[in-house]
């Protein structure tokens, strides 16, 4: 089966090929998975969504890099789509690493966990996995495209000890080896990003996800 665009651009941009500094905004499908998307890569963005690009067009003015992920132009995309914008994140990659689960995390039944019902709201074929002391969790699953995204929370009295980078480290070992998988953080959540660059990752882009109307929260 032909992968989508946006599953193309991406798995290139984990391997640090980037779209071209044009300034342009792509409007494309809209991707499999259960919302639609609005990234922006360095000067180059892309809309996959269900709205004529002409449309798009007539809103950003050519060259204009602040229009696109504005929050005027989101809200914009909202509508069109009778959605509500999730939150604006940070967008970073690492490659998996296929060695398997560390001793010290297992896998557990906990869909009743706050972290847990909001992946599960954007993903499919998750996994939860827990620390031996249960002070903090790591969703896995499929997002839009397909591709492989991690969530994960820290206990508040296990934070400042190292373990938010190591459970970032230890979901590379849960993927298969050079495969890419995604982490979406809220650019105000230092201590996230902090632990999230830690444990491998790097910044690929910024995102911000649309779910189809069955799916808003």
């Amino acid at each position: 089966m032909t992968a989508h665009p946006l599953r193309v651009m991406l798995d290139a941009a984990a391997r640090r090929r980037f779209p071209p500094d044009d300034g342009v905004i792509e409007v494309l499908p809209s991707p499999p998975g259960r919302a639609d998307a609005m990234v922006g890569f360095t000067a180059h963005f892309v809309l996959a969504a269900p709205i004529d690009p002409a449309d798009v067009a007539a809103r950003v003015p050519p060259g204009d890099f602040s229009v696109p992920m504005s929050s005027a132009f989101l809200m914009w995309i909202a509508e069109r789509l009778g959605s509500k914008p999730t939150t604006f994140d940070s967008l970073l990659c690492a490659l998996g690493t296929g060695a398997g689960a560390p001793p010290w995390l297992h896998e557990i039944d906990a869909l009743d966990h706050p972290r847990v019902a909001r992946a599960s709201r954007y993903r499919s074929d998750m996994q939860i996995f827990a620390t031996d002391d249960e002070r903090s969790v790591l969703v896995i699953g499929r997002g839009i495209c397909g591709r492989w995204e991690i969530g994960y929370e820290v206990a508040d009295d296990a934070r400042g000890e190292g373990l938010g980078r190591r459970i970032v480290a230890a979901s590379r070992a849960l993927i298969p080896a050079g495969e890419p998988v995604w982490a979406q953080v809220a650019p105000g959540n230092a201590a996230s990003l902090r632990s999230t660059v830690a444990g491998g990752f790097v910044p690929v882009a910024a995102e911000v996800l649309f779910p189809r109307t069955a799916d808003i929260p």
